[in-house]
């Protein structure tokens, strides 16, 4: 049964959403990214007088003009770069063709998913990290004396010591934590992306910085990580926009050579395993990954170190063969 709608695009997202949570069994996670990238298509729509425009007249021109205008979207991680990543365009355009999809299943006309096609990435990813230095550079420049300043430490460590995502560490609670002091070091079970569950693991330093912190904490908020400004009625759980904030504010301080955030630690994490020699399926398990494919995204450190072991030894038997 086909159903015309009259409302205009933007007053479906709300059961878009429900949609994507109930019915397609999407994770909260991935409903609110959808939300983020579709209210940037709601605010272009804005932009071009278009909020008005329902489904069935949404056209393939003005996807194209979409496309061109996120395209050229600033990017706040790159300072240099006039525009968005491909992978980060996709991910708008991802949660645009979903919308379409929800219009299709619910028998409301709109223009068909496959007319939006997909940027190809421009290059190979190239992953950004630092090396282990950098990385106790970076949490060093943590204050050690304030509660804010305790946890910012913990933040820094946690991520480095685990591999977690900043969603999954936003969603820790307090509870998981609660024999730390009767152990030297600590694992606990998340639920990661996907709704898959793992074990996560937390170096001695981590544990340190952990206990710490947690010390200062004489309230009954379940959050591990709090916020200690802001609205005095808010919730106090960091979101993974403030924890993205505290590293990027950290790497500044530290001079670091471009402006790391929460995944820049994470990658940090899985190349200094791969360094220290862990095989890659073992680095996939670490951060939860479901497929080795996209853990061979760090093939770039094991291919660096064979390159250069085989030009050291090769270069030395040709010497001594002179």
């Amino acid at each position: 049964m086909v159903i015309k709608s009259i409302e205009p695009l933007p007053r479906h997202l709300n059961n878009f959403l429900e949609y994507c949570e109930v019915e397609k069994g999407l994770t909260p996670l991935t409903a609110k990214n959808y939300a983020r990238f579709l209210k940037r298509f709601f605010s272009w729509l804005e932009k071009e007088n278009l909020s008005s425009l329902t489904p069935d007249e949404l056209s393939e021109e003005h996807v194209t003009k979409y496309r061109i205008w996120i395209s050229r979207l600033p990017n706040a991680t790159r300072a240099s770069a006039s525009g968005l990543s491909s992978s980060t365009q996709i991910r708008y355009l991802i949660a645009l063709r979903s919308f379409l999809s929800y219009f299709h299943e619910k028998g409301i006309p709109c223009l068909p998913t496959e007319k939006i096609k997909l940027p190809k990435e421009r290059k190979e990813r190239h992953v950004k990290f630092l090396d282990f230095e950098q990385v106790q550079k970076l949490v060093g420049t943590a204050g050690n004396t304030t509660p804010a300043g305790l946890r910012d430490r913990a933040i820094l460590e946690g991520l480095f010591s685990t591999g977690l995502r900043v969603a999954e560490l936003a969603a820790l609670d307090k509870k998981q934590f609660d024999t730390l002091s009767k152990k030297k070091d600590f694992e606990i079970s998340i639920v990661g992306k996907g709704g898959y569950p793992r074990t996560v693991y937390f170096s001695e330093n981590s544990f340190t910085a952990l206990k710490a912190y947690l010390a200062t904490r004489g309230d009954s908020d379940p959050a591990l990580f709090i916020r200690y400004g802001g609205p005095k009625h808010a919730r106090l759980r960091l979101t993974t926009y403030a924890i993205e904030t505290i590293v990027k504010k950290y790497a500044v301080r530290a001079g670091l050579p471009f402006l790391a955030t929460p995944h820049t630690l994470r990658h940090s994490f899985a190349t200094d395993l791969l360094n220290q020699g862990v095989d890659l399926r073992s680095v996939q398990e670490f951060l939860g990954h479901r497929n080795i494919a996209t853990t061979q995204v760090y093939t770039h450190v094991t291919n660096k170190q064979l390159r250069d072991i085989h030009r050291k030894v090769h270069s030395q038997r040709h010497n001594k063969s002179e």
